[in-house]
């Protein structure tokens, strides 16, 4: 059954911007809420990571880095949610290892994600130079980004970028939004063609003003946006104390199923061993937003959550 795309099921998954899709490497992301699944990232490599033997010589195990990218994998094929993996690295030698691991273990899109410009800028030229442009995001741009990093993004053909709406001068929803507004012409000025937004999560104060901002962004450019929404239950310091060791996973996947409800395109889930709690949880509410399209007709596709997990 054919609909068109301008059919608005509910007040809740209506935008005034036509909601746009893209495509990376092999995921779709962005669309209206409830039709295409939600793209969930795990990260790995990062700081104090399990996987590491010797942080400081960035030696690992590799059986473990297999593992783990091999179980999100599995989750995904699971519940039909879309995963990709944020990829870290805190110096030029270490980012462009962990790439180069983890893009022969999996064909999932990744999210270039070094400590700082330098890094970044280490980790594009090698993906340029491996042919792994397609599938590589930039993560991430930012509203203080300066010239030597655009000139770097414009130089190695980058295709796809993630916006951080860290913007210090206004720390507000409307401060995250206006981030956007500022460098979607530089963007395109860089030849970059696919936009993904992450409202900035910084801790569990933060996190109204990111889901605020996801669906500002969302209604005004019609562009994919979530968040690193994790950091909310990664920097609650009361929440172990004062909630028990046995809190900490139901928040993790809660902050994620929350994040979907309000009509977020992807989430952040934090470290990929924690695939677990969040793909059922994100399936599960995948699912329930799929119905207010199917009360007006619009079938999802037969790889969505909802023919998945039931």
């Amino acid at each position: 059954m054919t609909i068109s795309s301008d059919a608005s099921p509910h007040k809740l998954l209506d935008f005034s911007a036509e909601q746009k899709q893209i495509e990376i490497g092999h995921i779709k992301l962005g669309g209206k809420p409830g039709m295409t699944p939600t793209v969930l990232i795990g990260s790995i490599f990062y700081h104090r990571h399990n996987v590491f033997i010797d942080e400081g010589k960035d030696t690992f195990d590799t059986a473990l880095v297999e593992q783990l990218i091999k179980e999100q994998d599995e989750w995904s094929q699971r519940t039909g949610n879309p995963c990709m993996l944020d990829v870290v690295g805190a110096t030029p030698e270490a980012l462009c290892t962990h790439l180069e691991v983890v893009a022969g273990l999996t064909e999932t899109p990744l999210l270039l994600d070094g400590t700082t410009s330098d890094v970044r800028i280490a980790g594009l030229e090698y993906a340029a130079k491996a042919g792994l442009m397609d599938r590589i995001v930039y993560n991430s741009i930012q509203p203080e980004i300066q010239e030597d990093e655009w000139a770097a993004l414009r130089d190695f053909g980058l295709k796809h970028a993630l916006i951080l709406t860290y913007n210090m001068m206004d720390f507000t929803a409307n401060g995250r939004v206006q981030s956007v507004r500022d460098l979607l012409p530089k963007i395109e000025e860089a030849g970059i063609e696919n936009v993904i937004v992450d409202t900035c999560v910084l801790d569990l104060a933060t996190l109204g003003q990111a889901f605020s901002a996801i669906s500002d962004i969302k209604e005004e450019f019609g562009i994919p946006a979530g968040g690193g929404v994790h950091n909310a239950v990664a920097l609650w310091q009361g929440l172990k104390n004062k909630m028990g060791e046995h809190a900490e996973k139901p928040c993790i996947a809660s902050v994620c199923a929350a994040t979907v409800a309000i009509g977020a395109d992807f989430a952040l889930y934090g470290p990929v061993e924690d695939a677990k709690y969040v793909f059922p949880a994100v399936a599960m509410v995948d699912t329930a937003l799929s119905q207010l399209h199917m009360e007006h007709g619009i079938r999802p596709d037969a790889n969505h959550p909802r023919f998945k997990i039931g």
